[in-house]
């Protein structure tokens, strides 16, 4: 079995698709506010670490609304690419704009991932990219469908992760000063006890 290295900032772009509310209205597979904090957290990692990020948008006149608004605070400097096809890769605008990186490996979450997670995955991992789903910032219509979408793609070829490990990735030492308080700060605002676990150290070792 080959083994993969980890992952570094320079190598690996993040690809967000449909992160908009009237597809995270249909998502079952969790509860819809950790899932739209975790895709924040997504984010923010990834302009904590200054990755590429390409964001992607479909049906947001008609049905699913623009790129929701956390989301579209923490990528205040991008444009979503909106698209007709449920297939990113098939889109045009979308693949060029992944490609334009010049990054092999991709980083993606979004919504859903029966289709619009899972038909971008395949298709890159076909080309020869290397995937890694950020399972917990993907949303599925239900749990069973979205755990299910999320197999096919391991088999395929994918690794599956999330957004703290591929945080924790990036970050590997709590001493790289240059991203320590980003990454914290991401921790402490969506990383549940662990981010209260670092609020209560930093007032122990330097209190008041």
């Amino acid at each position: 079995m080959t083994m993969l290295p980890l992952l570094s900032p320079d190598e690996c772009a993040v690809v967000l698709v449909d992160e908009q509310a009237g597809l995270a209205f249909a998502a079952g597979s969790q509860d819809r506010q950790v899932l739209r904090s975790n895709a924040v957290a997504l984010a923010r990692t990834a302009v904590a670490f200054k990755v590429p990020v390409v964001v992607s948008t479909s049906a947001s006149k008609v049905y699913s609304g623009p790129l929701m608004p956390p989301l579209r605070a923490a990528l205040p400097d991008i444009t979503p690419i909106e698209r007709r096809n449920m297939n990113l890769w098939e889109d045009e605008a979308g693949r060029s704009a992944v490609v334009a990186t010049g990054r092999k490996t991709l980083v993606i979450a979004g919504l859903l991932t029966e289709a619009c997670v899972s038909f971008p995955v395949l298709s890159a991992l076909r080309e020869g990219y290397r995937v890694h789903v950020v399972a917990d910032a993907c949303g599925g219509l239900t749990p069973a469908s979205h755990d299910a979408a999320l197999r096919r793609l391991e088999q395929a070829g994918a690794v599956l992760t999330s957004w703290l490990q591929f945080l924790l990735e990036l970050q590997r030492d709590w001493t790289r000063h240059d991203t320590y308080e980003a990454a914290r700060s991401i921790v402490v605002d969506h990383g549940g006890g662990y981010g209260i676990g670092l609020d209560y150290a930093r007032d122990m070792i330097k209190p008041a």
